[in-house]
């Protein structure tokens, strides 16, 4: 791959590997690949490895590597240290590393075929380290931080969705700084010259692998043959884009606090990603046709917290954004807090104002507050992982039900409105 910082991190996986004249091979050339491999003990089957990641691109917590050479029934154990890299935060060099914690879910993901993704049993701590096993079928095995969702999977949902409805088109929303497509989904089947407009996007912060899954399960929905889903179409515009930072969740790097700014630090008047310019000015012609009815950016947030939602402070607001805000939040709650099996969530949202984050106006959903329509919602939904549930079909399912609130808040919101 043609990435900053992700030849060095193959090459020393190369040099690692190469040591040994083994079984066990690690490779990361792939697309979302990331690691730094630090040792292989072939005869007691243990890969000892850190996040990979150029910490310039973000903070180095991701990983994804191809483990091959495993025999079946083998007894796998993945060895992992949080990177010795300094990072950044809240724009600054830090000198330090970052905090391990964010490199070690409580279970890694893993898969057999390179598309199936499911936990394994809970990490074990060893000081520093967290000990995961997998357990091989005379196969290659995937093993990642959070399930991928990589920009193939993006154009592989898109063209699955323009299958499953003529309302479906996929756009291009813009080229990334290192030329890749930014892709997404356009969905509308309304008669009215002028209807609601639903933005939702996810992976601002590249690392985030989990909001892609609650994106798809959105657009899934969307295209489906439920009722709700057709009464959206009919009656609102909604877009999807499933990743907004796609150099870095193509090249393995984290993303989040990046170099000058990530993603979701970037809305302002003179963007430094080519994408969230891209974004703004489709959001600007939503709002001058004073129709933006809701903003939906996705996040996974830390270990230990709950599905929530971020919101900006009221007093940076005005009536009736803040009613129909709090409206849509009861809304929302009231549908992914009942997910079977549970996805723990919270109806209390935090707030991204001055105490959060130097950078806070320039946040997505703030910035859409600032400069919306007075009636539009604009959140954060950050949706847990960590988590026994948050799998594929976990985040899948709060992407679904995330969508039928917006149904159902649209359509209570029309009826209060006598349309």
């Amino acid at each position: 791959m043609k990435t900053i910082g992700l030849p060095l991190i193959v090459m020393s996986a190369a040099l690692s590997v190469a040591g040994f004249a083994a079984d066990l091979r690690v490779s990361t050339d792939f697309e979302g690949g990331s690691a730094k491999v630090e040792s292989i003990d072939q005869t007691a089957s243990v890969i000892r490895f850190m996040p990979g990641g150029d910490p310039q691109r973000g903070w180095p917590c991701w990983w994804y590597l191809r483990v091959d050479g495993v025999a079946k029934d083998e007894r796998v154990t993945l060895s992992l240290a949080g990177s010795d890299r300094p990072t950044r935060n809240n724009g600054q060099d830090t000198g330090k590393p970052l905090a391990a914690g964010w490199a070690m879910p409580a279970r890694a993901t893993f898969s057999t075929d390179g598309k199936s993704w499911q936990h394994t049993a809970p990490g074990e701590r060893d000081g520093a380290r967290i000990l995961y096993e997998v357990i091989g079928t005379g196969g290659p095995v995937w093993v990642a931080w959070g399930p991928p969702f990589t920009p193939k999977d993006t154009d592989a949902l898109l063209a699955e969705a323009e299958k499953s409805s003529s309302a479906a088109k996929a756009f291009e929303l813009a080229k990334t700084r290192g030329g890749r497509p930014v892709r997404g989904l356009r969905v509308s089947e309304a008669t009215a010259s002028k209807p609601p407009g639903i933005w939702v996007h996810a992976r601002q912060h590249a690392w985030e692998s989990g909001s892609c899954w609650v994106a798809r399960g959105f657009a899934e929905w969307l295209v489906s043959a439920d009722a709700d889903a057709k009464w959206l179409r009919a009656n609102a515009e909604v877009f999807v884009v499933p990743i907004m930072d796609v150099d870095n969740a193509a090249t393995g790097n984290g993303g989040k606090e990046a170099n000058p700014r990530d993603h979701n630090r970037d809305w302002d008047d003179q963007p430094f990603y080519p994408e969230v310019a891209a974004a703004q000015q489709r959001l600007r012609g939503l709002i001058q046709e004073q129709r933006l009815a809701v903003f939906l950016d996705l996040h996974n947030p830390a270990a230990g917290d709950p599905t929530f939602f971020y919101i900006l402070e009221n007093q940076h607001l005005k009536e009736p954004m803040i009613q129909w805000r709090d409206r849509f939040i009861e809304l929302a709650y009231g549908r992914i807090s009942k997910i079977k099996p549970l996805i723990p969530m919270s109806n209390k949202p935090k707030t991204t104002g001055a105490s959060y984050h130097p950078l806070w106006r320039n946040i997505s959903a703030n910035w859409v507050c600032m400069n919306g329509n007075p009636d539009t919602v604009s959140l954060c939904l950050e949706t847990i992982w960590n988590y026994q549930n948050s799998t594929t079909d976990g985040y899948r399912a709060v992407g679904r039900e995330l969508a039928r609130a917006t149904a159902d808040y649209l359509r209570e919101k029309a009826v209060k409105s006598g349309r």
